[in-house]
């Protein structure tokens, strides 16, 4: 973050002090200090210098800025999730749809909604978040969830669905300080001697830039984690709290505000957590840097350069990296579109192919597959991949995934309790197969460019993500609609071509894992 030297270097050229003996101490004054054999240069004034400062003074676990990582990421995950078990009925009570087998086409853009509003802006966040600062955008952006998540629950139409959802997803900008890109970086495959200094070679997460290299780890994986509980806590919310004068008649009346808005108690749980995360967010620190670099530190860059870096080629030419972002977009378009039909599929009636589940029902079986994937993810695929490598185990799992979808339309002629355990087994089971192909190909694109370009690397793949995540939902409701009108049809007949075309697209992901497609960097293990 700030400029520093080694003891090979030169003499500072400003008067050397003695490293900090507290946090409190670390902030009294300014210039280079020595520590650890290192010299930093601070600037009175400068948060990032002051978080600087404490990190050097104090060799621990920053717990309580690593808490507001978690929440914040928490923040993120719950409204993405939470609308899910309930979409379906949330449709048909707003009477938009003519028939019933046009709820899906209606519920498509919905879903789609929060992601194109996304895709729109979180370039824009990232560059807001590198010029004013990383807090004023999480502040923003958690502002947002409280306001229009709230308005969602409340939505007496169609249209101020769509619009809450689309704010939503526009105006939410807490992804981006949490991962935040050079986009310079981006456009020419290079860095200004600013930036070199500034973020010392390459623009790191919010997570990283609280805490100290050997902890940065722990910085990363609660980050993993927060997103996991929230794919468990969300669709929990969202199937157990909505319609709740149905569900729970001694509690709620039918004439209460919950009662009038069915689905807005689960949002209004997700949007109190949210102003809770918002009030906490004032203690929370500052990483920006607000100073230029000081004039001493141009000899540094001469330095560096002198020693043989150079300068890094565009990432649009870097095909090994544009090859993997094609199949984790690919995929990822799968897997939002399979998200989305898994709801409407499971809570349309047996006589349209479907399993005729309650929201309650659903949200506990998302909720089973979250956890699964917690699991999973923490103690499985770390082995998993250490034995086959990620370009192996994203074609099996790709190759795995086909049979467990081609099996989801039968399962209307099981009863219960059977159909319960063998759907939440499938469920998690295909919702693990996709971790382990979306962390694979995500392993592809970190190891298809040097350190320094990965965060511009990880922007563009979310920018095209996003794209794609816009386009699915809107598509598989279109084509759920469309697949619901042809009950008798002689190929793939109901439900069974929604999942036919899944497989399609299925199919078309693991043929691009081959070559001549996939160019597999020279440092990633080729299995």
């Amino acid at each position: 973050m700030a400029g520093r030297r080694g003891d090979s270097a030169a003499a500072p050229l400003l008067e050397n002090k003695a490293a900090p003996a507290s946090a409190s101490e670390a902030e009294a004054g300014g210039g280079y200090h020595h520590h650890n054999n290192n010299y930093y240069y601070y600037v009175d004034g400068c948060p990032g210098c002051a978080v600087d400062r404490r990190k050097a003074a104090s060799p621990g676990i920053p717990y309580a800025n690593f808490i507001y990582v978690w929440i914040v990421t928490l923040c993120t995950a719950l409204p993405i999730s939470s609308l899910f078990p309930f979409l379906y009925f949330m449709i048909r009570d707003l009477n938009v749809a003519e028939r019933t087998e046009d709820i899906g086409f209606y519920a498509g853009f919905v879903g789609a909604s929060f992601m194109f509003g996304r895709c729109l802006t979180s370039t824009a966040w990232g560059i807001a978040a590198d010029r004013i600062g990383r807090k004023p955008v999480v502040v923003f952006g958690i502002s947002s969830v409280v306001v229009f998540n709230t308005l969602f629950g409340l939505s007496v139409n169609y249209w101020m669905a769509i619009a809450t959802r689309f704010l939503l997803g526009a105006l939410n900008g807490l992804l981006g300080p949490i991962k935040v890109h050079n986009f310079s970086e981006l456009l020419y495959g290079r860095q200004s001697n600013l930036m070199l200094h500034r973020f010392s070679i390459y623009v790191q997460a919010y997570a990283i830039e609280v805490c100290r290299p050997e902890h940065e780890a722990l910085a990363l994986s609660l980050v993993s984690t927060a997103w996991g509980i929230g794919l468990i806590i969300g669709p929990a919310l969202g199937g157990y709290l909505a319609l709740p004068a149905e569900n729970f008649p001694a509690i709620f009346s039918p004439d209460s505000v919950f009662g009038r808005f069915p689905y807005f108690l689960p949002c209004l749980c997700t949007s109190v957590f949210a102003a809770a995360v918002l009030v906490s967010c004032i203690w929370m620190p500052e990483t920006l840097h607000r100073h230029k670099v000081h004039e001493s530190t141009s000899q540094d860059v001469e330095k560096v350069q002198e020693s043989g870096i150079r300068k890094k080629k565009s990432l649009f030419r870097n095909w090994p990296l544009m090859s993997s972002i094609i199949v984790y977009c690919i995929f990822s378009f799968h897997d939002m579109a399979y998200t989305e039909v898994f709801s409407l599929w499971a809570e349309s009636d047996k006589k349209y192919g479907g399993l005729s589940l309650s929201s309650e029902d659903v949200g506990q079986v998302l909720a089973v597959t979250g956890a699964s994937l917690l699991v999973y993810q923490l103690f499985l695929y770390p082995r998993i991949n250490k034995v086959l490598g990620p370009i192996k185990s994203s074609r099996i799992a790709a190759i795995l995934c086909i049979p467990i979808l081609f099996a989801y339309p039968y399962m209307t002629y099981i009863s219960e309790p059977g159909l319960s355990i063998i759907l939440n087994i499938a469920s998690a089971i295909k919702n693990n197969l996709a971790v382990t192909i979306i962390t694979g190909t995500f392993i592809l694109q970190n190891n298809a460019v040097p350190q320094d370009q990965r965060g511009a690397a990880n922007g563009l793949s979310m920018t095209g993500m996003s794209f794609f995540k816009a386009l699915a939902p809107a598509g598989a409701g279109i084509v759920f609609s469309w697949a619901q009108k042809r009950q008798h049809a002689f190929f793939f007949p109901g439900d069974q071509m929604v999942f036919f075309l899944l497989n399609v697209v299925e199919l078309v992901g693991l043929i691009l894992t081959f070559k001549p497609f996939l160019a597999v960097p020279e440092r990633c293990d080729s299995r």
